[in-house]
C-alpha cells in the first residue's frame, strides 16, 4: 500500500504539538508540503513543515488565510480541545466558546479551503473523537461538537462529492506532552492505559499514519466514513462488577 503523497500540499490546523504535531510529521515523512497553523508558534518546529500564525475561530481571518495560499490537497481539522469542566461550573457562554472551536471553527476553515480542494480533487480529513460518542462528563460540550463534527463530515462528503473526500479520524486516549492535564502524573497515565484493551495510549505519530491513510491514494473510494482509533476502546464496567462467569 502506497501513502506517498509526494507533490501534495496539506495544511494541518492546531499541528504545532501534541497530536496535530504528530499528523504534520506524518505528512512530511509521506513526502507532503506541510503547512501547520496556530495562534502561536512551536516551541519545537515538526521538520519538514512551515508555520503560518492563525486563529480558527476568526471567520474573517480564515477567509483571507486560505484565499492566499496558491494550492491545497488535504486539509486537516485538527485544531481543539477543551478544559474539564462540569456543566454546572459555568454559564452557557463559555461551553459555547468549546463549541464554536470544536465544531464551527473546522466549518468555517472547510469552507474556506473548498475551491482549492475541489480543484486538486482533494480531500478533508476531520480529528474527531470517542467524547463525541460515548457519554463525556466534564467534557459535554467538547464531546457534543465533536460529535456534531462527525455528522457534519458525512454530510460535507455527500454535497462535496466527487471532487472532495471527506472523512472522520475518531481518536482516542493519546499519550501526548500534555497527557498530564487529563490524566495525572506517571502513575495515573499507566493506569488509564491499562483501562485500554491493548493495554497502552496511543502516540501521536499513529494518529498520524491514519491520517496520511485516509488522505492517500490507497483511500481513494473512502468518504463519509468514520476511523475509530482507540486501542479496543474501553473495558465495559458491568464485566467487572457482575459476579457471574468468573473464575475461582
Amino acid at each position: 500500500m502506497d501513502n506517498s503523497l509526494h507533490g501534495r500540499t496539506v495544511m494541518v490546523t492546531g499541528g504545532t504539538r501534541g497530536v496535530g504535531a504528530g499528523i504534520a510529521r506524518a505528512f512530511a515523512e509521506a513526502g507532503a508540503e506541510v503547512l501547520v497553523c496556530a495562534r502561536r508558534p512551536p516551541e519545537v518546529p515538526v521538520p519538514g513543515t512551515g508555520f503560518m500564525p492563525l486563529d480558527v475561530r476568526d471567520a474573517d481571518a480564515v477567509r483571507r488565510f486560505f484565499a492566499a495560499l496558491p494550492r491545497l490537497d488535504v486539509l486537516v481539522n485538527n485544531a481543539g480541545g477543551a478544559p474539564y469542566r462540569l456543566l454546572t461550573d459555568t454559564g452557557a457562554e463559555r461551553h459555547a466558546r468549546v463549541i464554536e472551536l470544536n465544531l464551527l471553527a473546522p466549518l468555517t476553515v472547510s469552507l474556506a479551503a473548498h475551491d482549492h480542494l475541489r480543484r486538486a480533487r482533494g480531500c478533508v480529513v476531520m480529528i474527531g473523537s470517542v467524547s463525541g460518542t460515548r457519554p463525556s462528563p466534564g467534557s459535554a460540550a467538547y464531546g457534543a461538537a465533536k460529535a456534531g463534527l462527525e455528522n457534519l463530515a458525512r454530510s460535507m462528503a455527500v454535497e462535496w462529492a466527487p471532487e472532495v473526500r471527506v472523512n472522520t479520524l475518531v481518536v482516542g486516549m493519546v499519550r501526548t506532552e500534555l497527557a498530564h492535564l487529563h490524566y495525572g502524573d506517571e502513575d495515573g497515565v499507566e493506569a488509564v492505559a491499562r483501562t485500554v484493551p491493548l493495554g497502552r495510549l496511543a502516540v501521536p505519530d499513529e494518529v498520524g499514519a491514519a491520517a496520511v491513510f485516509l488522505a492517500s491514494d490507497a483511500a481513494a473510494y473512502i468518504t463519509g466514513a468514520s476511523l475509530t482509533l482507540h486501542g479496543g476502546g474501553e473495558r465495559p464496567a458491568f464485566l467487572d462488577a457482575a459476579t457471574a462467569n468468573k473464575e475461582t
